[in-house]
């Protein structure tokens, strides 16, 4: 900027300053006064009546000195403009008087003011104010060459400070790049670890982070694997077991035994059953159909069937609700909701083979609640209780797939229901959700 635009800044100035110095001498008439604006504002004075005579002369340039020709060329161009004229340009005494033997290397660059006023007497006196600003061009070029020199020293300062920033964060970069080709290698025992930069820093955890996460679902996956193994192995060979002995031993093709390879069968079924719904839910293939139906109706149509099976053996299990109730659901999705959640609490009840379900109104939606008499669930397990096949340390359910409570989940979640549950070591449990009527 001061390169570029210091001569025409400077200009500007040296035209204001010449307007405040004949302003100020138009209000005064002594000579001293005359002087001292002279000094002020550094500028050359030069006074004359209407006919050429100088009245006034404060000339801080002594190898200048006005010519006839050229006051005559200021009077004309001051009448010519209104009687005041700026003229900035290079001057040389050659220009006027082409004899004289005055010669210089370089022109001065001059800013020359003249103001003509007319007097008391109706004579006009010419005020004639004239400044050097060719200097200015010296200062120019010391700037320019102060502008190379810096230019270099800041080019070879940022150049040094851009090498130490970037090896900075390429070496924190460099480190979570070589850490995440060991993540993508599946080896979730690695730590991200860089504190040099917030944002970096940042990145760290939520690595960190989604490095748990994969070590979780891993070991989720494991046990998936090997618990759904077990359950297809265990039925599979009690039905080849029934099926061989049926075949090999006379009089064994008994009722009983018949049975048994059916309910083996039965539970297969269940099991496989169970996986496509998982598999369709996450691939969200699966949509729900939204009607209005007596939940009452299908919760004690459920309760029913769990009892003609299970009755005979003990089971009791008691519906609670005060009112029959309409929501506006997936009929046969949120029955398979209220069927599994019955299923687990028969599965995992206490010693009295109780099980309650309970149905309540409350600001605009039903709660339902399927209570058991268990052991309960530890309180470090609930949070994976819904994740598929989690069974934590309880004891297996002879009838259970382990699938059961991710369907739910998922099926709430169709519904944009809440749902949760409560339990304690020793204290059963209590599965809820919660849905708009």
């Amino acid at each position: 900027m001061q390169t570029v635009y210091l001569d025409q800044f400077y200009k500007q100035i040296k035209k204001y300053e010449l307007k405040q110095a004949i302003h100020a001498l138009l209000k005064v008439q002594e000579e001293e006064m005359a002087q001292i604006i002279a000094e002020q504002y550094d500028v050359s004075i030069l006074i004359f009546d209407g006919k050429g005579k100088l009245l006034f002369s404060s000339n801080y340039n002594p190898a200048r000195f006005l010519y006839e020709a050229e006051f005559s060329y200021w009077c004309k161009k001051a009448e010519e403009n209104n009687g005041e004229y700026v003229e900035v340009r290079d001057w040389m005494p050659e220009d006027y008087m082409p004899k004289q033997k005055i010669h210089r290397k370089k022109p001065e660059e001059t800013m020359t003011w003249v103001r003509v006023v007319s007097g008391e007497d109706g004579q006009s006196i010419v005020y004639i104010l004239e400044s050097i600003i060719t200097p200015v061009n010296a200062t120019v070029h010391t700037l320019r060459i102060q502008l190379i020199y810096s230019s270099i020293i800041m080019l070879a300062l940022s150049l040094g400070m851009a090498w130490i920033l970037s090896k900075g964060i390429t070496r924190s970069i460099i480190r979570l790049n070589t850490a995440a080709k060991e993540l993508a290698k599946a080896n979730y025992n690695i730590s991200f670890t860089a504190g040099d930069y917030k944002e970096i820093t940042e990145l760290s955890e939520t690595l960190n982070y989604a490095t748990k996460e994969l070590r979780k679902t891993e070991q989720l996956q494991r046990e998936l694997l090997a618990n759904v193994s077990h359950d297809l192995r265990t039925p599979l060979t009690m039905i080849t077991a029934y099926g061989e002995m049926i075949r090999d031993l006379p009089g064994e093709d008994t009722p009983e035994n018949v049975q048994v390879i059916i309910d083996e069968a039965m539970r297969l079924t269940a099991l496989v059953n169970d996986i496509l719904d998982i598999s369709k839910q996450q691939a969200g293939v699966i949509n729900i159909s939204l009607e209005e139906y007596n939940l009452t109706q299908s919760i004690q149509g459920i309760i029913d069937r769990f009892f003609r099976m299970l009755g005979p053996k003990g089971y009791q299990i008691q519906f609670l609700y005060k009112e029959e109730v309409f929501v506006y659901a997936d009929k046969e999705k949120l029955g398979q909701v209220i069927y599994n959640l019955v299923g687990n609490a028969i599965n995992y009840t206490g010693k009295d083979k109780k099980v309650i379900v309970k149905q309540s109104r409350l600001l605009g939606r039903v709660r339902v609640e399927v209570i058991d008499t268990g052991d309960g669930i530890p309180e470090e397990e609930l949070p994976y209780i819904w994740e598929r096949y989690y069974k934590g340390n309880q004891k297996r359910a002879i009838t259970g797939t382990g699938l059961g409570l991710s369907i739910v989940k998922n099926i709430l979640k169709l519904h944009k229901a809440n749902f949760g549950v409560q339990s304690k070591k020793g204290e059963g449990s209590v599965f809820w959700f919660e849905i708009e009527n």
